[in-house]
Parts: structure tokens; C-alpha cells; sequence
């Protein structure tokens, strides 16, 4: 857990912070727009987090959404965060391919694998006699 996403403003602070009243954080609570962590006594604690969400949800309620709106909008872009986060992994699995391919015809070429030519070869000569 880093600092950003440590829990530590009791839900009179954290309703100051976001300017809305603490009724209003447990209504999000309830519409699963915002999950405040719990302290063992069960007291709600926010985070920096959970203020950025609070700001995102102000802006959108701002813009004229609903809680459901909001809800959708916020589902929408967590997708779209995984989604690009998909993108990044796969980007880079591809380019740790391509070195791999590229360091594999090097070595090819160090080692003067003449072993491969006749096969090249033979493959032509199939392909030639198969479709002509």
C-alpha cells in the first residue's frame, strides 16, 4: 500500500476535503460508487484515492449524470484503464519477441547454419513443383 492509497481520513474530514456532506459519502457507499476502507471498529477511513473518485464523481454529477451515469461512466473507464494496461503488456511481450527473433537470426548467422539452406531449398522447389 503506498501513500496514495492509504486510508486515513475519518468520514467527517474526507466529506470536507470532497465538500459534500458525510450523508452523501454514505449514499455513494451504498451505490457502490466509492469503497472507503474499514477501520476493525468498522469506522469508514479515505484515502487520497477515494478523494480523486470523490472529485471525479463532483464532476460528473456537475456535468448534469445521475448516480447511475456516474456509476456507468466510472465502470466505462476502469474498462478502459484495463484495456490499456492489456495493450502496454501485450506491447511489450512483442518486443521482447521480436529481440528474441532478432538475436535468434544473429546467432543463425554467427554459426553459419548452412544446415538451413538445403531445407529453404527444398521448401522452393516443393512450392514450385506443387503449384506449377
Amino acid at each position: 500500500m503506498n501513500e496514495y492509497t492509504q486510508a486515513v481520513y475519518v468520514i467527517s474530514v474526507a466529506a470536507e476535503l470532497a465538500g459534500v456532506h458525510p450523508q452523501t459519502l454514505r449514499i455513494y457507499e451504498r451505490k457502490g460508487l466509492v469503497e472507503p476502507a474499514r477501520t476493525r471498529g468498522g469506522s469508514r477511513r479515505y484515502s487520497d484515492a477515494d478523494l480523486d473518485r470523490l472529485s471525479r464523481i463532483a464532476q460528473l454529477t456537475d456535468a448534469g449524470l445521475n448516480l447511475a451515469g456516474v456509476q456507468t461512466v466510472l465502470a466505462l473507464e476502469r474498462e478502459i484503464e484495463s484495456l490499456k494496461a492489456t495493450v502496454r503488456a501485450r506491447e511489450q511481450r512483442i518486443e521482447q519477441l521480436e529481440s528474441e527473433l532478432v538475436h535468434a537470426v544473429q546467432e543463425a548467422h554467427r554459426q553459419h547454419r548452412r544446415d538451413l539452406v538445403p531445407l529453404h531449398q527444398s521448401l522452393s522447389l516443393y512450392s514450385r513443383h506443387r503449384y506449377f
